[in-house]
């Protein structure tokens, strides 16, 4: 089974095409241009590599989120356009999981962390009960930093860009509990996220493509303000 899996949930995309346990070739960009400006370029010079179109691909794996809104809903939006297209199946993969999934065989708790801004991450915490096997122990969530890593009373891995913007605070708060993964782990990897949507394809744990959206799991600054001036609109008329 050949996968093209996309993320855009960071300022890093990743476009990846496995086949099997063969990771056939993998693009990963941090760069001024915008998802929407690179992420046909960067599919198109992926299956380039691996000598590849399309129509060969027999499903596409998509990161929905957390992570940036913007990012999500191109990323989402284009694997979508794929599946219609083809007709192939759809695999969504959490954005923390995929960070979690690098680390099979950690015997402690794993904390993958995205910077959400405005001093809040998007986090969850997973615990491994087996090779390639973990146990969700707080499911995705969007919440103030210190007062999540506060309630952390474990050893406990950090990966993700959330990690690096606040190693500091982590340290401070957790000491010797809080172990950090490497540098080159902290981003979101494509051929990850074939992997993960491999294995949900093959189970038949595909998505609807025509219900398939972003988990953002907060709202964005536009929702927020619209529902305030909703509420003010309503509290005038009171």
């Amino acid at each position: 089974m050949k996968v093209l899996a996309i993320d855009t949930s960071t300022p890093t995309g990743s476009i990846a095409l496995l086949e099997g346990d063969t990771l056939l070739a993998e693009v990963a960009v941090t760069s001024t241009q915008t998802h929407a400006q690179r992420l046909m370029p960067a599919i198109d010079a992926t299956l380039d590599m691996a000598g590849l179109t399309i129509a060969e691909c027999d499903g596409f794996a998509v990161t929905t989120g957390p992570g940036s809104f913007t990012g999500l809903r191109i990323g989402i939006s284009t694997v979508k356009g794929l599946g219609f297209a083809t007709k192939k199946p759809i695999a969504a993969v959490s954005t923390l999981e995929a960070l979690t999934y690098q680390f099979p065989s950690f015997p402690n708790l794993v904390c993958p962390l995205l910077d959400a801004r405005k001093e809040q991450i998007y986090t969850a915490l997973y615990e491994s009960i087996g090779h390639m096997k973990w146990k969700t122990v707080i499911e995705d969530c969007a919440v103030e930093t210190r007062e999540w890593l506060e309630q952390i009373q474990h050893l406990c891995l950090f990966v993700g860009n959330g990690a690096t913007v606040y190693r500091e605070l982590i340290r401070e708060i957790l000491g010797d509990l809080a172990q950090f993964a490497p540098s080159y782990l902290n981003r979101v990897r494509a051929s990850v996220v074939a992997h993960i949507g491999m294995k949900q394809i093959t189970d038949g744990e595909t998505a609807d493509i025509e219900s398939l959206v972003p988990h953002y799991v907060r709202k964005s600054d536009a929702e927020i303000k619209l529902e305030k001036g909703v509420l003010t609109n309503v509290s005038k008329k009171i």
